[in-house]
């Protein structure tokens, strides 16, 4: 008889573990607030669940309540797992990329580069100096300017509209007569490299220097990172760069295989 019980009550309470974790999940993934019924109607669970589930994870700080709206988000329980997540990608990817890095770059006769998400700002993550006297090189850690930054673009031409919009809250800084300095026209370029899979930064930045750039999709096929290379004007030229681009497609989408 006791066995009985136990078999009962097991779907029971994985049916409320698996109720837990779609509103965690239904927060994803700009953690908008939301209220009780609003939970309710949107998962199709019964208020009172909801909202006995709700306080359990207030309890366990995964989620926590703002004292004015009333309403929920995400708190530090699921931040310090979502930290830990992205570190663990962050750091396999790192892993994972130097190789192909190294093999880009000789293939190529260029320097090639690392730009990884960092929040809502790009940055090198990783480099490979070119074998050339003459090479770029890049400032490992460095934020990049997503306005002329040929990783930055790929990444953002592929991500959610909403984080893009958190992306564009910061000012573009104009470097020289061929930086884009405009909202409108950088969403412009950014649904064509959308279209190409391929951005540029054609001296938009520093005149003497040119990049090309290929997106690195995480597991869950949003861009994460993005592979670059880079190397003088005089030899990044459109003949150099139309022929780079299947060797850069195929490079960036082996390390996104790997990612799996």
């Amino acid at each position: 008889m006791e066995n009985s019980n136990q078999q009962q009550e097991k779907p029971a309470n994985s049916s409320s573990a698996e109720k837990a974790l779609n509103i965690l999940l239904a927060f994803a993934p700009y953690n908008n607030e939301m209220g009780t019924t609003e939970l309710s109607r949107k998962l199709g669970i019964h208020k009172s669940t909801t909202s006995r589930l709700i306080k359990l994870l207030v309890a366990t700080n995964f989620l926590q309540q703002n004292p004015i709206t009333r309403k929920y988000m995400l708190g530090k329980s699921a931040l310090k797992i979502g930290t830990a997540t992205t570190r663990s990608i962050n750091s396999k990817l790192l892993v994972i990329a130097q190789p192909y890095l190294t093999e880009l770059s000789q293939m190529m006769g260029e320097s090639v580069a690392l730009e990884m998400l960092s929040g809502t700002n790009v940055v090198l993550a990783l480099h490979v100096e070119g074998p050339s006297h003459i090479r770029f090189n890049f400032q490992q850690g460095e934020q990049v300017p997503i306005n002329v930054a040929a990783g930055a673009k790929v990444i953002l031409s592929h991500s959610d509209p909403k984080f893009l919009e958190l992306c564009l809250q910061q000012k573009f800084t104009r470097f020289n007569e061929n930086t884009i300095v405009t909202r409108k026209d950088y969403l412009n370029l950014l649904k064509e490299i959308k279209q190409t899979g391929i951005a540029y930064d054609r001296g938009e930045r520093y005149r003497d220097t040119h990049a090309m750039a290929a997106a690195i999709h995480s597991p869950d096929g949003a861009p994460k990172a993005a592979v670059v290379i880079a190397g003088p004007a005089f030899r990044m030229t459109s003949d150099f760069l139309e022929t780079a681009i299947p060797t850069l497609r195929e490079t960036a989408k082996k390390i996104s295989n790997h990612l799996f």
